[in-house]
């Protein structure tokens, strides 16, 4: 049964148990007329009126027939909406209900009608009220800051786009610019005493070796596709192995020219580019074998990495074999390690071979370098772990370039006069 007020802004459908509410609460009180209604039992309800109230004075009046109960009533408006808050059915919980972006957990020592609203978990979700659960996102997605719904992952890598890459491949191309104006210098002046001291043939070819080194550091900057991965360590690997194996064949050959210049030496015999280019050639073998090895057996692939930050894919390149990786930096240094220990027996030559000092200079730099190199990159991760093996790159190549050309350029370019043979055997020892 629905009642409406006149102005039927307002409607109540009354049932039973409202009704027994009324029933069992209300005994008498007075309406806006100051009529009285009066509660005269269980079996009726009687609103009496006065003389000469006239039947429109009503607002409007319900007869209800309910467990044998007559009831009359004339009843404000107001008076029914103070009644029908006051006879609501009470909630059966302790608390409201949980938003999207919550869920429900039960709470310890309470009833389990009662429970509190916790928060999703980064990279979860719920998109309705009252979730049980949450759901986790797909592994490509994360939670937005309401956690009501997965968005799209951020995809990192080291990209030429970002300004920490630009500097990266700008210094690359730049430094590279550095051991080919070295050569084209050795080129224009390599009839001169200090670039055929220096054996020039072997010179152009560490220079073209620190040139590819230099490059080589781009292979390891922007998108790292299956093929880029592939090759970038092996091409890092076999050029660094070509230039300290050259960098070995100047040691070795600076210690034999001495050394043959004594009476009834036998070291004269392997005096010449013969022996240089031999060394050059099993170093960087042996190296070139354990790269082909190391691509045949566990080669390096492309993988998305959600390890590092989970709301980031870092797109990577795995190693294949850490084992092989290692191997390949530890000839590297082994090569070093022999470049500096002959070149520092040797420091102590006469001035018309005193590369070898310049040689032990370039090799203390390059392995501290290297060294420095292991602890920082096992501690980095990401695009930064990729960033540090460029910046060792780089540093240890101008490492080479400054100790090993630098001061021969500065004696070509700014002392010409130092750049004749009485000078380099030692003979004069005031040139302007």
């Amino acid at each position: 049964m629905e009642i409406k007020a006149l102005d039927s802004s307002y409607s109540w459908d009354p049932n039973p148990y409202t009704l027994a509410q009324i029933w069992g609460k209300v005994t008498d009180f007075t309406d806006e007329a100051n009529r009285e209604l009066a509660f005269l039992g269980r079996e009726e309800w009687v609103h009496r009126f006065g003389e000469g109230d006239h039947p429109e004075s009503i607002q409007w009046s319900m007869i209800c027939l309910f467990a044998s109960l007559m009831l009359v009533m004339s009843i404000s408006q107001q008076t029914l909406l103070e009644m029908e808050t006051l006879l609501q059915v009470p909630l059966s919980v302790c608390n409201p209900s949980c938003p999207p972006g919550f869920r429900k957990a039960a709470i310890p020592t309470k009833p389990i009608c009662c429970y509190q609203c916790v928060p999703c978990l980064w990279g979860e979700i719920s998109n309705q009220t009252d979730s049980v659960e949450c759901l986790k996102c797909p592994w490509d997605q994360w939670s937005n800051d309401n956690r009501i719904s997965c968005i799209p992952k951020i995809t990192e890598f080291l990209s030429y786009n970002e300004t920490f890459g630009a500097i990266l491949a700008g210094a690359s191309l730049l430094s590279s610019t550095i051991p080919l104006a070295i050569l084209g210098l050795y080129i224009r002046y390599r009839g001169t005493p200090i670039v055929k001291a220096s054996n020039c043939y072997l010179s152009y070819l560490l220079l073209l070796s620190l040139i590819m080194c230099f490059l080589c550091s781009l292979a390891f900057i922007g998108y790292p596709t299956s093929e880029k991965c592939l090759l970038r360590q092996a091409g890092f690997g076999i050029t660094f192995a070509l230039c300290v194996s050259c960098i070995l064949a100047r040691t070795i050959m600076v210690v034999i020219a001495f050394n043959a210049t004594k009476p009834n030496s036998d070291l004269k015999r392997w005096v010449g580019p013969k022996l240089s280019y031999t060394i050059i050639f099993f170093c960087t073998l042996i190296q070139i074998l354990l790269c082909g090895i190391w691509l045949v057996v566990a080669p390096p692939f492309s993988v998305y990495n959600t390890d590092t930050h989970p709301a980031i894919i870092t797109v990577e390149c795995d190693e294949g074999s850490t084992i092989a990786f290692w191997c390949v930096l530890g000839y590297l240094g082994f090569l070093a390690t022999i470049s500096f220990v002959i070149a520092f027996l040797a420091r102590n030559l006469p001035n018309s071979f005193n590369e070898a000092k310049l040689i032990t200079f370039s090799m203390v730099a390059f392995l501290s370098v290297w060294i420095s190199f292991i602890p920082a990159y096992l501690s980095t991760k990401g695009k930064y772990m990729v960033a540090m093996e460029i910046f060792a790159i780089l540093t240890s190549s101008l490492a080479l370039v400054f100790f090993i050309f630098f001061p021969k350029c500065y004696i070509i370019i700014l002392r010409p006069k130092r750049n004749t043979k009485t000078y380099l055997m030692g003979r004069d020892s005031n040139p302007r």
